[in-house]
C-alpha cells in the first residue's frame, strides 16, 4: 500500500487511541492521583503500553494534556457566564463549578509544581482563563457587589486555595469545600471591606523562576 492509501486510516486510529488514553488517564488520575502507572492507564484504555509512550513520551506530557483539558473546561464555563444578567451570581456560579471540578480530581493538587505545568500550551491556557475570569470580575465590580480591588487572577488562585483548604476533609465530607467557598465569597463582597494588605496579583506565571505577586 502507498503512504497515501494508509494515511487516513492510520490517522483515525491515532485520534481514537489518543482520545481513549486521555479519557482513561483523566479517570485514573482523578481517582488515584499522579502515582497511577502508565501501564494501568494503557490497560484501562485497552491499548498497548507502547501506544501510551508514542502519544505521551513522559507522564508529565500526559498530565499536561489532562491539565489543559481541565483549564479549557473552566475557560468555557467562564465564557458562557460572561454575558449572564446578574454578574455577581455569574461569578459565584463560576467559582462553585470550578471548585467542584477540582474537588473531583485527586491529581489536581499533585500536579501543581510539576513540569507538566510548564508546558507552553498549559501556560497559554491559564493566561486565557485569567483573561476570561477578569471579564466576569470586572462586571461584578462595576455592579458594585464585590470589592473594587479584586482581580480575575485573584479568583483563579482562590479556586485552588478553597480546594486545598477543604482537602483534608473531603474523604469524610466530599462537600466540605462549599463551606470554605461561602467564606471566601463573603470576603469578596463589597460590605464594610477593609483595604487589602497587598496590591493586586500580577498575571499568573508558571515558569520555575517566577512566582505570582500577591
Amino acid at each position: 500500500m502507498t503512504e497515501r492509501a494508509i494515511a487516513p486510516g492510520a490517522r483515525a486510529d491515532m485520534i481514537r487511541n489518543r482520545r481513549l488514553l486521555l479519557a482513561a488517564a483523566t479517570e485514573a488520575f482523578a481517582e488515584g492521583g499522579v502515582d497511577v502507572s502508565m501501564g494501568e492507564i494503557a490497560q484501562r484504555a485497552g491499548v498497548a503500553k507502547g501506544t501510551v509512550f508514542r502519544h505521551f513520551p513522559t507522564k508529565d506530557d500526559l498530565l499536561a494534556a489532562i491539565t489543559l483539558q481541565l483549564v479549557e473546561q473552566l475557560t468555557g464555563a467562564a465564557e458562557r457566564l460572561s454575558t449572564a444578567d446578574d454578574p455577581v451570581t455569574a461569578l459565584r456560579t463560576f467559582m462553585t463549578n470550578g471548585v467542584e471540578v477540582l474537588a473531583a480530581d485527586r491529581a489536581f493538587c499533585e500536579v501543581i509544581g510539576r513540569p507538566s505545568m510548564q508546558h507552553a500550551e498549559v501556560r497559554g491556557a491559564i493566561d486565557r482563563l485569567c483573561g476570561v475570569v477578569e471579564v466576569l470580575t470586572v462586571r461584578a465590580r462595576e455592579q458594585g457587589t464585590i470589592r473594587t480591588d479584586v482581580t480575575g487572577t485573584d479568583i483563579v488562585l482562590l479556586l485552588g486555595g478553597i480546594h486545598q483548604t477543604a482537602l483534608p476533609l473531603l474523604e469524610q465530607d466530599p462537600q466540605a469545600w462549599r463551606r470554605y467557598l461561602a467564606l471566601a465569597f463573603d470576603g469578596l463582597c463589597n460590605t464594610r471591606a477593609a483595604v487589602l494588605p497587598r496590591p493586586p496579583s500580577a498575571p499568573l506565571r508558571n515558569d520555575r523562576d517566577s512566582a505570582p505577586v500577591g
